[in-house]
C-alpha cells in the first residue's frame, strides 16, 4: 500500500488538539494502514505560529508514534517549530490542517491575510525540501457559537488554495454537504464525523501520486 512505512508528520489548530478529534481518528486511520504518524494540535494558532514556537490560548495535544495521545491545557500547549520538527522527524510528507483560525468568523476576513499566512508556512516547509499536503476546512453548522458560515467557509477555502502552493491542496468541501456532518460548536464535529472526514482525507491522500517520497 502507498502509506506503508511512510514517516507523516501532520500538524495543526483545533481539529487536532483532542481526543476523539483527527489526531485520534486521522492518526489511527494512517497507522492502521501502515504509516509512521506524529501529530500535533495547538488550539486557536495560525500558520505562522508553526515557524516559531508560540504558546496557544486554549490547550492542544500531541500524539507520537504510537506513543498515547499527550493533553496539554491551557497555554501549556506550544507550538513546535517546523524546521525542528522535521529535522527530528524527517518525514515523508508534512499534512497541514489548517484554516478555520484564518476564516475569523466573527469578523471580517482579509484575504491578503490569509494568504500572507498560509504561503510563509507552505514555502518555509518547501526550503526544507519536504512535499506536504494543506486540508482545507470543512463544512460546519450555522447559527452556531463560533459563527461559522457556510458562505465565509466557501470563500475562505478558495483564498487557501490558491495560497498554498506548493502544497497539494485537499479540499474537504468536496467530501460531504453543508451541514451533512454534525458539529458540537458549528465547527467542531463529534467523533463519529471526525472519523468520516478522516477516512475522507486518507482517500485524496492516496490520490495524489506527484508528491517525492
Amino acid at each position: 500500500m502507498i502509506l506503508t512505512n511512510l514517516t507523516i508528520l501532520i500538524i495543526g489548530a483545533s481539529h487536532l488538539a483532542k481526543p476523539g478529534y483527527l489526531i485520534t481518528s486521522l492518526h489511527d486511520e494512517l497507522q492502521n494502514q501502515g504509516a509512521k504518524v506524529h501529530t500535533i494540535g495547538v488550539c486557536g494558532v495560525e500558520p505562522s505560529e508553526w515557524l516559531i514556537a508560540t504558546k496557544g490560548l486554549c490547550g492542544g495535544a500531541e500524539r507520537e508514534f504510537t506513543k498515547p495521545i499527550n493533553i496539554r491545557l491551557g497555554k501549556s500547549a506550544e507550538t513546535q517549530p517546523i524546521s525542528d520538527l522535521i529535522a527530528k522527524d524527517n518525514p515523508d510528507v508534512v499534512v497541514i490542517i489548517m484554516g478555520d483560525t484564518l476564516g475569523k468568523y466573527k469578523e471580517q476576513m482579509v484575504k491578503f491575510k490569509v494568504y500572507s499566512e498560509a504561503s510563509g508556512l507552505a514555502k518555509k516547509i518547501a526550503s526544507l525540501n519536504k512535499p506536504c499536503l494543506w486540508v482545507g476546512p470543512p463544512w460546519g453548522n450555522e447559527l452556531q457559537i463560533t459563527g461559522k458560515t457556510h458562505n465565509r467557509t466557501k470563500e475562505l477555502n478558495y483564498v487557501l488554495s490558491n495560497s498554498v502552493a506548493p502544497c497539494k491542496y485537499v479540499d474537504s468541501l468536496s467530501m460531504s454537504k453543508p451541514d451533512e456532518w454534525l458539529t458540537t460548536d458549528g465547527q467542531h464535529f463529534t467523533p463519529d464525523y471526525y472519523k468520516e472526514w478522516s477516512k475522507k482525507i486518507v482517500e485524496n491522500f492516496k490520490m495524489i501520486s506527484d508528491l517525492k517520497f
